[in-house]
């Protein structure tokens, strides 16, 4: 398949365009992620659903971002499973809400699991490491691990630490929480970390001069493809670090979800025009995935024991799949990595040897 050539930055930026060519430009950019993602003739509608039936009894996850989307279905998937799932969540209130919900749905099924909420705003690292230790000073095990949450083509911002918004929410915040709960995940092997990346990925490279565009125009896909790349990459290099410092036990996976009705898109009029969302939706809206079928390969990467002896590999449609040259540079990787450790001021901190700081109180 020819590949479909299209900036989509120079429609957020050129003023001759009119609003109704922009929403089909803006278009133009999800039909192309649907032709990546479907470049094995496997449509949307036929997407990989995760088979197994195994249980989640006396075991403990924590998903990120999850009150609505494909987060909140892969915690009604893990509660339908009997785990205990924490839902690492900015607004609480959102996801008391989603909580009640996935309870209702479930209330006729027999041996559910439980559901904590625990604030966690992964635009700030403040608010991860206090959610990180409120975890360990309760939580006796971590069994699974998914870096769900995320932001797409915001307009240009920073995080409270000053990280460009996508940059420091999809990739630096996650990279912070699984090394502050690493040694606790290490005493609770088997263990499986799982982090949601993007297709998108394929589309640009990282720019380690300047990831934070301080001195470079700002591009609202270029960033998000960028987050996307050290999602992979992060998750391919703890994969190496493990077997480097011979842990084992805990395996690694990050995948495509698909295109999917959820509200990462939220952030689309306010980057490019009011509307543009809807006309998303309208162009594309019949060719996506529902949020149950998006969580498919989350699912998959979590629990199927399909792909229990697999580790830093790319997943899409619950098969792996060779992620793109940028997003396999072992040295990028290692860069990556490097960079990530010094900003966000992990120090001395050893996640492969320091002591698990132990249980304070049980939780929930």
């Amino acid at each position: 398949m020819s590949p479909v050539v299209f900036n989509i930055e120079s429609v957020s930026t050129c003023s001759r365009l009119r609003k109704h060519e922009t929403s089909i430009y803006v278009a133009i950019l999800l039909i192309r992620i649907l032709l990546q993602h479907n470049n094995t003739n496997k449509m949307p509608l036929r997407s990989g659903k995760c088979r197994s039936n195994a249980r989640l009894t006396g075991k403990t996850a924590i998903v990120t971002g999850c009150n609505t989307g494909i987060g909140k279905e892969t915690v009604m998937d893990f509660y339908k499973r009997g785990g205990k799932v924490i839902m690492a969540c900015r607004s609480v209130d959102k996801a008391q809400a989603a909580k009640i919900d996935i309870e209702k749905l479930c209330k006729d099924l027999p041996n559910t699991g439980k559901i904590v909420v625990e604030k966690c705003d992964l635009s700030s690292l403040t608010s991860v490491r206090q959610f990180a230790k409120k975890v360990l000073d309760t939580e006796p095990q971590i069994n699974i691990l998914v870096n769900n949450a995320g932001v797409m083509m915001c307009p240009k911002g920073e995080t409270e630490d000053g990280f460009e918004t996508q940059f420091g929410t999809n990739h630096l915040a996650h990279f912070l929480l699984t090394l502050l709960l690493l040694p606790r995940i290490r005493n609770s092997t088997p263990a499986r970390i799982v982090t949601v990346s993007s297709v998108a990925h394929e589309r640009n490279a990282i720019n380690f001069n300047d990831v934070n565009y301080k001195n470079r125009p700002y591009g609202a896909s270029e960033a998000y493809s960028q987050s996307k790349i050290a999602n992979i990459l992060f998750s391919r290099e703890l994969a190496t670090k493990l077997k480097a410092n011979n842990i084992q036990g805990i395996n690694t996976y990050s995948l495509h979800p698909g295109v999917i009705k959820t509200e990462l898109l939220r952030h689309v009029d306010d980057t490019f025009f009011w509307g543009a969302r809807t006309a998303m939706n309208v162009f594309v809206g019949p060719f996506m995935k529902s949020p149950e079928s998006g969580a498919q390969t989350t699912i998959y990467c979590a629990v199927d024991e399909l792909c229990a002896n697999e580790t830093g590999l790319y997943y899409s449609d619950c098969v792996v799949k060779k992620a793109a040259p940028t997003a396999r540079n072992d040295a990028d990787a290692k860069k990556l990595w490097d960079l990530s450790v010094e900003l966000v001021k992990l120090g001395d901190y050893n996640p492969f040897t320091a002591n698990d700081p132990g249980v304070k109180s049980v939780g929930q």
